[in-house]
């Protein structure tokens, strides 16, 4: 068995040991333009290189290794129809984006974003608290990292809303779907925390008309991809005040340009993409499953609908 490996920040050696562990029966070669020779069988990615499709359209699988699937649906078109293209699943990122996500909304349900910049001003003044019944918590993307978010979020008692594509029920949740339901949804959110896949149709989704539609004082959490939010629409909203403040982890263009006006603005809250990193262990050990199943012809969870883009 021989899986080709891709990593664009070229850190391939602990990830060879770890398939070795994992998967001793696998040949492990890092890819390179000059001399990686197929045929592979499997191909694990996350943002091939353009010259690597050639290699990636002969493989019997791909596993990525994030949940996000966007950086390589850019090739849709290009890999043929019958190749998965797999996702990971949780893999400890969910529990991280669950801390993240629920320290963000925390920090604004207790001021403590406004107490921070009092405390770098020398002012000692107790705010009043919200109401946590007025504090609702609206999830945009109910998929494996946003339903654990939301159940992470139960513990606190706030109002929570969920949204996804197709109808969805989980307890506990003011539950809306499609795009009939996006108005609603956004009305009654307090807080609204993106987690969706990145599509041609959720590009630009959170643009001024429908951050515009969040209760005034809102708050935003981005936590998918920076191409969700029109960046310039957003400032606006902050700037009138419709908007008092975000936490975003994920930006059109990583690293974050120093000239950005996002490290001028006080009230946006800047991290760099670090939400829920790849756990290279447990990754592996997910996919080495996933390629055993295969190989003995069962089905696997995890793969990616291409038509929909997730």
């Amino acid at each position: 068995m021989r899986i080709l490996l891709h990593r664009a920040d070229g850190n391939t050696g602990p990830w060879i040991e770890d398939f070795a562990r994992h998967l001793p029966e696998a040949q492990v070669e890092v890819w390179s333009e000059e001399h990686s020779q197929g045929p592979y069988d499997y191909a694990v990615v996350w943002s091939p290189p353009q010259a690597m499709l050639a290699q990636l359209a002969q493989v019997k699988a791909i596993f990525l290794t994030g949940a996000g699937v966007d950086a390589l649906m850019r090739y849709n078109d290009e890999i043929p129809a019958h190749i998965p293209v797999i996702r990971l699943e949780d893999a400890g990122m969910a529990a991280q984006m669950a801390e993240y996500v629920s320290y963000a909304v925390l920090r604004y349900f207790r001021r403590l974003d406004e107490y921070e910049a009092q405390s770098r001003a020398g002012v000692w003044q107790p705010l009043a608290q919200h109401e946590r019944a007025d504090f609702s918590v609206g999830v945009l993307g109910m998929g494996v990292l946003g339903s654990r978010v939301l159940e992470a979020l139960k513990t606190f008692g706030f109002p929570l809303r969920g949204w996804s594509r197709s109808p969805k029920q989980v307890e506990g949740v003011e539950c809306f779907h499609g795009m009939d339901g996006l108005d609603t949804f956004l009305r009654g959110s307090r807080v609204l925390v993106c987690m969706l896949p990145l599509t041609p149709e959720t590009s630009n989704l959170l643009d001024r008309s429908n951050m515009s539609k969040l209760p005034a004082g809102a708050y935003l959490i981005n936590v998918a991809r920076g191409a969700h939010v029109a960046e310039p629409d957003l400032l606006t909203l902050i700037k009138s005040g419709h908007i008092s403040a975000a936490t975003l982890d994920v930006f059109r263009n990583e690293p974050l340009p120093q000239q950005h006006p996002f490290w001028q603005e006080p009230r946006i809250t800047i991290t760099p993409h670090i939400s829920a990193l790849t756990l290279r262990s447990e990754s592996i050990a997910q996919m080495a499953d996933k390629i055993r199943a295969l190989g003995a012809g069962q089905n696997v969870a995890g793969v990616v609908d291409r038509s929909k883009g997730y």
